[in-house]
C-alpha cells in the first residue's frame, strides 16, 4: 500500500474521530452532574474506532493516533518514514475535524456544551496530575492494541477490542482530563478553540506520546518473557 494512501486513510480516520467523538461531547456535555454525557461520549470515541478499524484498517492499520504510532515505532512494527507521515496526516485530520465541528455548530447555532470544541483540560488545574493520568490512560490503551494486534488470528475481533478499550479509558478519564490519549485529537480542537485549551495542549501531546512509548517498551519485555517460557 502506498504511503499517500496510508496518509489519506489516517487523515480521514482522525478527522472522523474528532467529529464524532468531540462532537458528541459538545452536544451532550461532560460535567459531573450529567453522567449520561460521560457514557455517550465514551461510546462515541470507542465506536468510531470500531467503525474505522473495519473500514481503513486494511489500508493504514487505523492508528489515527500519534500515541499508537509511536508505540508501533518503538516496538519495531513501523518505519521512521511511515511514522513521520502518519503523524502529519493525523494532526491535519484532527485540525480538519475540529474545523468541521466549528462550522457545523457555528452555522446551526447549537450550543457547544464543552465551551471549547471538546478540548481537554488539566485535572484540577494541575499539570503533574494531568501528565500522570494521561500516561496511565494511554499506556492501557496502547498496550491493549499491541497485544491484540500481535497475532493474525485476532484480526476479526481486534477492532472491537480496541474500541472497547478506548471506551473504558474514556469512562474513567473524562471527568479528570476529558481523556486525550491522542495528541492529534487534542491538538485540532485546541488550535481552533484557542485560549487555555491551546496554552495547555502541550500536556496532551507529550503525555500520550510518553504513555504510548512506555506501553511499547513494557509490552516487548513481558511478551518476550512469555514467549521464552513457551
Amino acid at each position: 500500500m502506498s504511503t499517500i494512501k496510508k496518509m489519506v486513510a489516517e487523515f480521514i480516520g482522525t478527522a472522523v474521530l474528532v467529529i464524532f467523538g468531540c462532537g458528541t461531547a459538545m452536544l451532550v456535555g461532560c460535567n459531573a452532574e450529567n453522567g449520561g454525557g460521560y457514557i455517550l461520549t465514551a461510546l462515541a470515541f470507542g465506536l468510531v474506532i470500531v467503525a474505522m478499524a473495519y473500514s481503513i484498517g486494511n489500508v493504514s492499520g487505523c492508528h489515527i493516533n500519534p500515541a499508537v504510532s509511536i508505540g508501533m515505532l518503538v516496538s519495531g512494527r513501523m518505519s521512521v518514514k511511515d511514522f513521520v507521515c502518519y503523524i502529519i496526516a493525523q494532526f491535519l485530520g484532527g485540525i480538519a475535524g475540529a474545523g468541521v465541528l466549528m462550522g457545523v455548530f457555528g452555522l446551526s447555532g447549537i450550543q457547544d456544551k464543552t465551551g471549547a470544541l471538546g478540548s481537554n483540560g488539566l485535572a484540577g488545574g494541575n499539570i503533574a496530575a494531568t501528565i500522570i493520568i494521561e500516561v496511565i490512560l494511554t499506556f492501557v490503551f496502547v498496550i491493549a492494541i499491541l497485544g491484540v494486534t500481535s497475532k493474525i488470528e485476532n484480526g476479526a475481533v481486534a477492532g472491537i477490542v480496541i474500541g472497547l478499550t478506548l471506551t473504558l479509558v474514556h469512562i474513567f478519564g473524562i471527568g479528570l482530563t476529558g481523556t486525550s490519549v491522542n495528541p492529534a485529537r487534542s491538538f485540532g480542537p485546541a488550535l481552533l478553540a484557542g485560549g487555555d485549551a491551546l496554552a495547555n495542549v502541550w500536556v496532551f501531546i507529550v503525555a500520550p506520546l510518553l504513555g504510548g512509548a512506555l506501553a511499547a517498551v513494557v509490552y516487548m519485555i513481558i511478551a518476550g518473557k512469555a514467549e521464552s517460557k513457551e
